[in-house]
């Protein structure tokens, strides 16, 4: 679903820098920085790094690239 919303100019003159660097369109990289958000709030005491590393190793599994992983201990 497509939603028209009002964004501050220089706010969205940041976002096309930030997507320009790492090859995301700029709504793409708004959407980045909202999904981040959103678990930032969800999880306060997560940081920056374990979201991103989490939502890339998310999309790893979802293409076929993660590895599953299997424990190889008892439970006791």
């Amino acid at each position: 679903m497509s939603t028209t919303i009002t964004l501050d100019d220089a706010f969205v003159e940041d976002s096309k820098t930030h997507a320009q660097a790492v090859n995301r369109s700029t709504s793409e990289q708004i959407e980045h920085w909202i999904k981040i958000g959103k678990v930032a709030e969800d999880n306060p005491d997560l940081t920056y790094e374990f979201i991103r590393d989490a939502q890339l190793a998310q999309e790893e599994v979802s293409v076929g690239k993660g590895i599953p992983y299997v424990r190889r201990t008892k439970r006791i």
